[in-house]
């Protein structure tokens, strides 16, 4: 709300990176931006799932009753060089957990899956939606879709073959499916993603296994 009285005041174009996580736990898939999602209102997630559909609700009353110029962007799972190496999500941990010689660890049976998008995709999808004409909501995601036991095969082969699953109980509300529809993003923005997880991951490797082996190498 502060942002756009910010942007009523100045007159600015207003980006709202939403999520791909307002579907909730889809029942309909792949995800179009016309499904209005599967949500838990006072689930353990519900705090970030809600919290996004309010701000996409709050940019569009801003963009209907005060002229407000908007664009809404609902990210799918992003992965690339220079993320935060114990952020918790999934690819991170993977990697990490891999260089360092841990088992990676998969909730649940691992057959829950996730799209996963190299940064330098999603960064061409959001300049094309700052600088086009419509406001949106766009799915900015890889339509590839992996299962979790897939995406540790593909660190697995990346980084260490011999690198050991450990399976834990699935954390609450995990959502079991997905996977962006991104005709609307082709159509009106020219975009889709350019990037295949084989061709990105080795990239986030090479920046993870710098700061992992030069931070150890520093404290000794």
């Amino acid at each position: 709300m502060n942002m756009l009285g910010l942007a009523k005041r100045v007159g600015a174009r207003f980006l709202l990176t939403s999520t791909s996580e307002v579907y909730g736990d889809p029942l309909q898939h792949p995800q179009a931006e016309t499904y209005w999602g599967n949500v838990n209102p006072i689930g353990v997630r519900s705090c970030y799932d809600e919290g996004k559909r309010t701000a996409e609700t709050l940019t569009m009353d801003y963009h209907r009753g005060a002229g407000i110029e908007v664009r809404i962007a609902r990210i799918f799972n992003t992965y690339g060089p220079r993320m935060s190496i114990d952020d918790g999500r999934v690819v991170s941990n993977f990697v990490a957990q891999a260089l360092r010689k841990e088992p990676l660890t998969v909730y649940g049976d691992g057959k829950q899956t996730r799209s996963f998008q190299y940064v330098s995709d999603l960064v061409e999808g959001l300049m094309r939606l700052m600088e086009g004409d419509h406001v949106g909501p766009f799915n900015l995601g890889n339509p590839g879709e992996f299962t979790m036991l897939e995406l540790a095969e593909v660190v697995q082969e990346t980084i260490d073959r011999n690198a050991k699953i450990e399976f834990r109980p699935n954390t609450e509300d995990d959502p079991h499916k997905r996977r962006p529809d991104i005709t609307k993003a082709k159509q009106l923005l020219g975009w889709e993603p350019t990037v295949s997880l084989r061709k990105g991951l080795p990239l986030m490797v090479s920046d993870f296994r710098q700061r992992i082996f030069g931070d150890q190498t520093s404290a000794e």
